[in-house]
């Protein structure tokens, strides 16, 4: 996917939200983020959401102003309109850059413009699978876009940014060589291959041995791999060797749960 279908998807996506949680009870507990009500989540998907739009619209390189973002309406029936107007404000920040404008990039790859339409995308399909579990939704996504989401999340739990700013993540992922293999079954060509070294994570495009292999349909790889969902409740995945390395794996993926 490039920037602009990044951005489509993502307006996309935030409109079903918005629709799900329109009206609902703000203090519905979140059990996918423990610390988290219905409004809490709400606030964190259009925060991030004007987040982005300020880092892109104002062409930051300097993250700090973009932090300030205003919560959601207090009343649930203002939700759907706060939201895709969130997600719509990102969109015409988008309209007036490229690529290449020069924008704050966390990951250290500095690519802020292509990074932040990447994240904005996993963002929001990752918190509308906390939405589903918090009203008891079915969670669905289009294999297509499942694996754009799962790729954000692996890309960003990789990178350089995120090894160097979260120390107990890289503590916990520190290691010799030990490989984790993803594969989806339903989506040809997406199968990654992590390997754990001293200084980092590689993550490279499948390989034909690993650790441990993990597959099976993409959208429940994404929710067990961002925990999302619990391995024992994917019973479509298949996990050939050593599990315990996975579920080392699955227990630090904590970045985005409450």
């Amino acid at each position: 996917m490039d920037t602009s279908a990044y951005v489509k998807a993502a307006v996309e996506q935030t409109g079903v939200l918005a629709g799900w949680v329109d009206g609902k009870d703000a203090a519905t507990r979140v059990p996918t983020c423990p610390e988290w009500a219905l409004s809490d989540l709400v606030d964190h998907v259009g925060g991030v959401q004007q987040m982005v739009t300020t880092l892109v619209r104002d062409r930051l390189l300097d993250p700090t102003p973009a932090f300030a973002v205003a919560p959601g309406p207090a009343d649930p029936a203002e939700w759907r309109a706060w939201l895709t107007g969130c997600a719509d404000e990102v969109r015409q920040a988008y309209s007036a850059v490229t690529d290449e404008t020069p924008v704050w990039d966390p990951s250290g790859a500095a690519a802020g413009v292509p990074f932040w339409a990447r994240r904005v995308f996993g963002e929001v399909c990752v918190h509308r699978a906390d939405a589903a579990a918090a009203l008891g939704l079915p969670y669905e996504l289009a294999p297509d876009l499942a694996v754009a989401a799962l790729a954000d999340w692996l890309a960003t739990m990789t990178s350089r940014g995120y090894w160097d700013n979260v120390p107990r993540f890289a503590e916990a992922m520190r290691g010799n060589g030990q490989t984790l293999r993803f594969q989806a079954t339903d989506a040809p060509g997406a199968d990654w291959l992590a390997r754990r070294e001293q200084d980092g994570v590689v993550l490279e495009q499948g390989g034909d041995k690993a650790d441990v292999t993990v597959s099976g349909p993409v959208t429940d790889l994404l929710l067990v791999i961002t925990r999302r969902r619990a391995l024992d409740a994917a019973p479509a995945l298949d996990v050939q060797g050593d599990r315990a390395l996975f579920e080392h794996w699955v227990d630090h993926m904590d970045w985005v749960a409450g």
